[in-house]
């Protein structure tokens, strides 16, 4: 009874997070709570030639997604992390310490404790990063935990058995493919190719096949409403905005999904390469598990239509989509967050 009532009083005075810290959208998730914010990875700030050029954070989230390429010359728009890692480390701090500040707010008294997803390719330097943005943003003790990991616990896969299960998770940008058994990462591969990649992708394809210059945001656009990696039926079209570059006026035209598939053939192909190299990698006892429980595919790249049955054709292997795909690293790192005393072990140093 005791013991209860004092972690009702701790639970009241810290609440623990954990944070999906992406290229293109951050994700918090608090102890016991749940998800409790998703927004972009975009940050505005005044552009006035202090702290390394920039003045103070104006809008941060969704409401700087809105002014991305709306700006005057006395504002300027961030997207902070590139490649999944750090880009900009003070802009970075900035969105951590709003974030936490946002869920926070109310009745915490406690600096948290957080556990944060990263990816497998990144160096030491791109971790300390990490944790020292934590750090400043108030955070009195961090965890890190590789994405892939932490999207397997998120879809529910066993990684405490001696099994290999493998999960591709697929974000804004990088693609991480891993074999987790035993707690841990037995294999992994990753490619800085993903959603970004994808979106520039559309962009270049729009300048050179129809003279039209697009923002990154309306090439993000038309891949969640048309982008396709196999045939669809019945076909899909949507309108695209933009300026034509011969003209010089601004315009529209109507493409379909046809031209998009073919637009995200290259990046599509470098992440089929890399998850076949991950394969023919990886030990015949983990592969023979594999063969058995199939393929995770995981992240917003996850959400391409098509994308799992071209993965099927290639691998001849079985290949799952989780029904939220980009919740599954957060929701992972959180049930990591939740039992942290037992499930400490899959974190990294």
């Amino acid at each position: 009874m005791v013991k209860r009532f004092f972690k009702s009083l701790s639970d009241y005075f810290v609440a623990d997070v954990a944070m999906d810290l992406g290229t293109a959208n951050t994700l918090v998730y608090i102890k016991n709570q749940g998800i409790v914010l998703n927004e972009p990875s975009v940050v505005a700030v005044t552009n006035n030639n202090s702290n390394n050029g920039y003045g103070d954070p104006v809008a941060v989230g969704l409401e700087a997604k809105q002014m991305y390429g709306r700006t005057h010359n006395k504002l300027k728009t961030i997207r902070p992390m590139k490649d999944g890692v750090i880009a900009d480390f003070e802009i970075t701090n900035t969105m951590i310490k709003y974030f936490i500040q946002k869920v926070l707010k109310n009745y915490r008294f406690v600096k948290p404790r957080m556990v944060v997803g990263i990816p497998t390719c990144i160096t030491q330097v791109e971790k300390k990063a990490v944790i020292d943005a934590a750090i400043m943003a108030g955070v009195r003790e961090v965890h890190l935990i590789e994405e892939p990991m932490a999207a397997a616990i998120g879809v529910g896969i066993p990684v405490h058995k001696a099994e290999g299960n493998m999960v591709v998770d697929i974000g804004g940008g990088t693609t991480d493919v891993a074999v987790t058994s035993l707690s841990a990462i037995a294999y992994g591969e990753s490619i800085r190719v993903a959603g970004d990649e994808l979106d520039e992708s559309i962009l270049r394809y729009m300048r050179l096949q129809h003279h039209l210059n697009i923002g990154i945001f309306e090439a993000e656009r038309v891949k969640i409403q048309i982008g396709s990696a196999y045939p669809v039926q019945p076909a899909l079209t949507t309108e695209v905005r933009g300026l034509n570059v011969k003209t010089g006026v601004p315009t529209s035209i109507v493409i379909n999904d046809e031209e998009i598939r073919e637009a995200m053939r290259e990046p599509i192909a470098a992440i089929i390469t890399v998850l076949m190299r991950a394969l023919e990698k990886t030990p015949p006892e983990l592969s023979a598990d594999i063969y058995s429980n199939g393929i995770y595919l995981t992240g917003g790249g996850a959400l391409i239509r098509g994308l799992d049955k071209l993965i099927e054709e290639a691998t001849s292997l079985k290949t799952f989509v989780p029904d939220e795909p980009l919740l599954s690293i957060v929701k992972g790192a959180g049930m990591v967050l939740d039992n942290f005393d037992t499930m400490r072990k899959v974190c990294i140093n």
